[in-house]
């Protein structure tokens, strides 16, 4: 499916760990760009961190060392690992994903999102 679709939030005590998926498919030889974005209750949206086709990684700061974010391109499925967590990580997950085909501009596709709870 074109369409992103999250799964694997849950809640969790402070230091554990949680891995999210997400699956897309389609748009096969186009460039997609998978990431993930997550926002809190009262806050903005913000990037978690995201990966190319080819396996390129890149993470923002509040979690560099915390989360990895894998694929498995024969599953179309894209991973967000979480450990370490904290309750400041307690938002809901989406996963974004950007599809640039041919010469033409790029196309957003949003998942529903899940939820993640991290309680002290």
């Amino acid at each position: 499916q074109v369409q992103p679709v999250e799964s694997g939030g849950g809640s969790v005590q402070a230091g554990g760990s949680l891995r999210l998926s997400c699956a897309a498919s389609g748009y096969t030889y186009c460039r997609n760009v998978m990431s993930w974005y997550r926002q809190a209750p009262g806050k903005e949206r913000e990037f978690v961190g995201s990966i190319t086709r080819d396996g390129s990684p890149s993470y923002a700061d509040s979690v560099k060392g915390r989360f990895t974010i894998s694929q498995d391109n024969a599953k179309n499925t894209v991973y967000l690992q979480m450990n370490s967590l904290k309750p400041e990580d307690t938002a809901m997950y989406y996963c974004k994903r950007a599809v640039q085909c041919a010469s033409g501009g790029w196309d957003d596709y949003w998942g529903q999102g899940t939820q993640v709870t991290v309680s002290s």
